[in-house]
């Protein structure tokens, strides 16, 4: 079982950089693969990050492959998108989720756990 919380969410312009940061408790957060994934209006939900539990692996988006960085600090039960080059069509609900293996992770499918979505809005 673990808890997920979004953060650092909001309102960048076309270019511009946010970082978002989920926190998780919970004990066994390290043996977790965590990953982001975003949902648009009129969207359906899309695969946009994943991290292996040790953060060995990585995983990407076409879309947002050299723009993005996901990360965790283990030691703070946190994972973070780190997002730069920003643009309108990354307007999303963000949300950030946990699975047991690092088996299909772009398989939104395949998570158990989800926290309840930070907004980012990048502006034209």
């Amino acid at each position: 079982q673990v808890q997920l919380v979004e953060s650092g969410g909001g309102l960048v312009q076309t270019g511009g950089s946010l970082r978002l940061s989920c926190a998780a408790s919970g004990r066994t957060f390290s043996n977790y693969a965590m990953g982001w994934f975003r949902q648009a209006p009129g969207q359906e939900r899309e695969f946009v990050a994943a991290i292996s539990s040790s953060g060995g692996l990585r995983t990407y988006a076409v879309s947002v492959k050299g723009r993005f960085t996901i990360s965790r600090d283990n030691a703070k039960n946190t994972v973070y998108l780190q997002m730069n080059s920003l643009k309108p069509e990354d307007t999303a609900v963000y949300y950030c989720a946990a699975k047991g293996s690092w088996s299909l992770p772009a398989s939104s499918q395949q998570y158990a756990y989800w926290g309840q979505g930070t907004q980012v809005t990048v502006s034209s």
